[in-house]
Formats: C-alpha cells, structure tokens, sequence
C-alpha cells in the first residue's frame, strides 16, 4: 500500500473512533498520524526499510506496528473488526456537513441511511425533517451541506482560483469601505487546488458589506446570507464564503479559517493545556472567562506563547513545536527572486520576441532572464537547430549591449530522448549560460526505465537543470512514473538543479517534493515556462509551491544575481 491509502485507513479509523465516542486523545493520534503521512515526500516502505518510522511524527510502536502489517498485507485485522461494528457506508455520512456522529448514527440505524444518495433521498421525501428532535430547519442545514460538499469536491487549480478570489476581492474593494480583505482557507495555504474560497475582511458596517457581496456581478446564486456572513456561487460555479468581523478580532478570525484543520487541532490542545480556549473571535482564559481580542496573527500566535507561523505551513505536521522553539524557517518570497530561468520566446513556440520577453521582466523588477527554447528534437515547438542557435545567440548579443541594469542569458531547453541521451551535440550545449532539459516524448515508460532515462540526462557535465520533473499537468496529465528518491540523490550527487515549474497548470516539483529535496541538499530554481509576456508573473505560483515545500531563499539558485547563478551552475 501507498502513504495515500494507508493514511485513508487511519482516516477512517479517526472517523469511527469518533463514531464509538472513544477518547478524543485516541481519535486526535490517528488523526496527526494522517496529517503526518500525507506530507511525507517519500514512501513509508522506504522508511520502514531504512528503520526510520518512528522518526515521523505521529507515529509510535502501535501505528508502526499496523503502517508494517498494511505494507506487508494490505490488510489491518483492527481496521476490518472495527468495520464491522457499523453499518456499511456510514462513514461517508460524517464527511457531510452538518452531520455529526450522533446525527449520522440516527440516519442509519432509524431511516437505514447509509450513503450520499440514500441521504439526499431522505431529505427530500421528508423523513430526515420527521424524526424526533430534527425538523425541517437541520434537514435543510444538511441538504446545504450536501450541496457545499459537492461543490467543494469540484477541486480546481490554484491558478484559476487565484485569480477569481482577487476579481472578486477588488469588485468588492470598489463597492464598499471593507478593510483587511483577503483570501483564507486552502486558498490562503496555497494548496494546488481549491475546493472553494474563503474570505475574511473587517468593517464598521458588516451587514451594507455582506448585502454588496451577495449583489456582486460575479454572483449566480446566494446560498445564505446573515448580518456578518454569506456564502455564494459563482457564475464560474465556484462557492464563495465570506465573513466580516470587528476590526479588533481579525488576526482570530483569520487564523481560524486559514486552518488547516489539524493544525488549528494541534493549537487547541495547546491552549487547553495552557487553561486557554481557541475560536473565530479571539482566546477566552478558561478561569475568568475573559475574551481576548487580536487584530493580527502575530498577536494571536504570540499570545500562545508562538513564533508566527506561515500559512503555507500550517498543515498539521510539527510546525507548532518548530514555533514553540522559535525556529520556523523564513520561507522564500517573491521579491527574493532577481530573474527567470526558463523562458521561450516567438524562435520556437513563444508568442512574442526576446526583447519584448526581457522588457517585461525587468520591468516587474527581474535583473535577467533565461531564454530557453526548445531544441530540434520537439518540431511541434519549432526547435531550434545548430544554425538557428548561433543565429539566437547573436541576437541576444545585441540586446544585451542595449539593455541597462538587465541580462539576457543564453540557454536552450533540450529534449532528453528515450534512452536518456540529449537532442543537441555536447558542443552546442557547452557554448550556453544555461542547459534545461527535459522529457516531453515517450512519457508512459515504465518506472526504472523512466529514472535511469533522466538519471542519465543529469549525468551529462552540461546539463544545468532539470524542467518540470515529473511531467504532469493539473486536471489532465499525471505524473510520470519516476523514483522521485533516486532523482534526488542522482541530483544530489551530481550537481544538478531541480525546477520547480511555476506554471499554474504544472506547479512541479510539488510541495512535498520540495520538502524531500531540501532534505538532500538538492539545488532547486524557480521558472515560469513563460511562452509569452503575461506568462512571467506566474512566478507567484512557483514562490508560493516552494514556500509550502518549506524553501527559504537560500534553497533557490536565482534568488542570486545572474553572476551568482552562472558560478553556481555545474558547467
């Protein structure tokens, strides 16, 4: 079994503990092993091999003793007789909002509910709203949370949300006197893709704000509306969710729905401890009951006795006692990066020249850029050949005697062919500030086959770095099938940079990749695959992939100037 089945087995463990009323310290240790597992960059297989589970978070003798009885069988004999104690499909009852465990409990053993469809049924025939203690409010309350879950399982890529979250925010801005606006959520985390939106923001008349949201010309429908939250759809068909607080509690409110879930779990019973409760309007000290009120984060986390913690971070993994120690690392951000390493331009499949690419770079603040078009192998692309590579190169020449405070660097995005050697002799690569290689052809070779075929490109003296990995694109394409661990050792080993592809439909390496390269002092870069100008401010995406991969500023070579980069390059 893979880390994403086996965190699915302790998920449903967590969700039938609950189910059981067990001990919430019970439930709480499958749930932070999940959280664990599900951010691992390599496979629990690997660590068990190499005896190193315990050194996961989470995870003691009694989860180890069943991660090893699930590898070694696929089974878990106290998974199967806990199973068996419930009816069939009922845990798929709790992930609907608005249904707890008692609730989910009743809808099986007294309507016989035991899956999605079956519920919605029952709602709408009446029998949820008949039984004793429920009524027509809670079932309508569920229906909505049907409905919301629907529309959040519809994920899409951060780099469409992204953008629909700000039209909205700025729609917003020029309407009403709202402060503080901004995104939460997975949103706010920069997690690749986005169930829904959620905004927070602060005014002194909440009420004319949330009427002027719900009257938004983005709106298609309005799912509810109060005197200091609704939530709509879009007409992109994207649910919205927005709340507005006094200015004084926004840091609580930001940081309850910036989440994530077990991160804001891992909080409370911090605060517990600490004779504290947690919530949306501020920390209440459990003794006198005194709220306290916190207009930023800062202050909030400072209250619990906590360096800040970066919203890429908050995923439930041991950020909190990073805080508590004062040792949260200084993530990556976007004015650190001084130029682009990956750059196509109107010579092979870009739309617009070299010197239109270099304007609009510097004019976002970049000190130089890498023009990387393709080489022969990829016609589609209208590669570039020898004669066509010395044409470029004197073009770039030229350019650079023109440009003040910028640099055009020479480069080329070679294809690495299927058995791993490179479309342009070693000569012709030896000649550029910049070698990007990468795979676009026979893309379903088998696993070992696939490394060895990358490991191979790497080993080559002249190439520099490694484009988009592991091949994928959001929502249409996965990922090849590579040993991501001997990729980074090979790298490792051999000097070669790593990119992490910030273009909104590829966001590759991933965070967890990142997270794993760091680990092995791999070299990793930031490029935006630009094709065309209004492609470079993608940037942003990249920045914020790496910082959730916990990369600071050092991780990342073009954080240098370009002298920097060009010494730090293997060749």
């Amino acid at each position: 079994m893979n880390n994403s089945e086996i965190a699915k087995v302790f998920q449903d463990i967590a969700d039938l503990l609950e189910l059981k009323g067990e001990s919430v310290f019970k439930i709480r240790a499958y749930q932070k092993a999940v959280r664990s597992i599900e951010h691992l960059p390599v496979e629990l297989a690997q660590l068990r091999a190499e005896g190193r589970l315990r050194e996961v978070p989470g995870i003691g003798e009694a989860i180890e003793k069943k991660i090893a009885e699930l590898l070694d069988t696929g089974r878990l004999k106290y998974y199967e007789e806990l199973r068996a104690e419930f009816p069939e499909g009922i845990i798929s009852l709790l992930q609907v909002p608005g249904v707890g465990p008692k609730t989910a409990m009743r809808l099986s053993t007294e309507l016989g509910v035991n899956s999605i469809e079956e519920l919605e049924k029952a709602i709408l025939d009446g029998r949820v709203a008949s039984l004793f203690r429920m009524g027509d409010k809670t079932a309508e309350n569920i229906l909505r949370g049907l409905q919301s879950m629907r529309t959040k399982e519809q994920r899409i890529p951060i780099g469409t949300a992204l953008p629909l979250a700000e039209g909205i925010m700025a729609s917003l801005q020029e309407r009403t006197a709202v402060r503080n606006l901004t995104p939460a959520g997975s949103l706010r985390r920069f997690r690749e893709t986005i169930g829904d939106i959620d905004l927070m923001g602060t005014a002194d008349d909440a009420e004319a704000v949330i009427r002027a949201f719900t009257e938004l010309p983005q709106v298609r429908e309005v799912l509810a509306k109060g005197g200091t939250k609704a939530s709509i759809v879009t007409k992109d068909n994207l649910q919205v969710d927005f709340r507005v607080v006094p200015h004084d509690a926004f840091g609580s409110l930001l940081q309850y729905f910036t989440g994530s879930k077990q991160h804001n779990i891992n909080l409370r019973e911090r605060a517990i401890r600490q004779g504290l409760s947690l919530s949306e309007y501020g920390i209440t000290v459990t003794r006198t009951g005194q709220l306290e009120k916190f207009a930023t984060e800062e202050a909030f986390y400072g209250r619990l006795g906590l360096q800040y913690i970066p919203p890429e971070f908050r995923e439930g993994t041991n950020e909190i006692e990073l805080a508590e120690a004062k040792q949260v690392p200084e993530p990556i951000d976007r004015r650190d990066v001084k130029g682009d390493l990956h750059v196509h331009s109107n010579w092979s499949d870009g739309r617009d020249s070299i010197e239109d690419m270099a304007l609009a770079a510097r004019a976002l603040g970049y000190r130089y850029i890498a023009i990387t078009d393709h080489s022969k192998g990829l016609g589609i692309a209208h590669g570039l050949n020898e004669a066509r590579i010395r044409e470029q190169r004197a073009e770039i020449r030229t350019l650079n005697e023109s440009l003040k405070d910028f640099r055009i660097l020479t480069g080329i995005e070679v294809d690495i062919r299927a058995d791993g050697s490179l479309d342009l002799p070693d000569e012709v690569l030896a000649e550029m500030d910049v070698v990007v290689a990468a795979v676009h052809s026979a893309m379903g070779q088998e696993q070992e086959k696939m490394t060895r075929r990358i490991v191979k490109a790497m080993e080559n003296p002249h190439v520099d770095i490694i484009a988009h990995p592991t091949g994928r694109l959001l929502g249409v394409r996965e990922a090849v099938a590579i040993d991501m661990e001997a990729i980074f050792r090979a790298a490792a080993r051999t000097g070669t940079v790593l990119e992490i592809n910030a273009m909104p439909d590829r966001l590759d390496l991933r965070d967890i990749h990142i997270f794993r390269a760091r680990e092995l002092g791999v070299k990793l870069c930031l490029g935006t695959d630009a094709h065309a100008t209004e492609h470079l401010p993608f940037m942003r995406f990249g920045v914020g992939i790496a910082r959730r991969g916990w990369a600071e500023a050092g991780h990342v070579l073009n954080t240098l100037p370009a002298e920097g980069v060009l010494a730090a390059l293997k060749h």
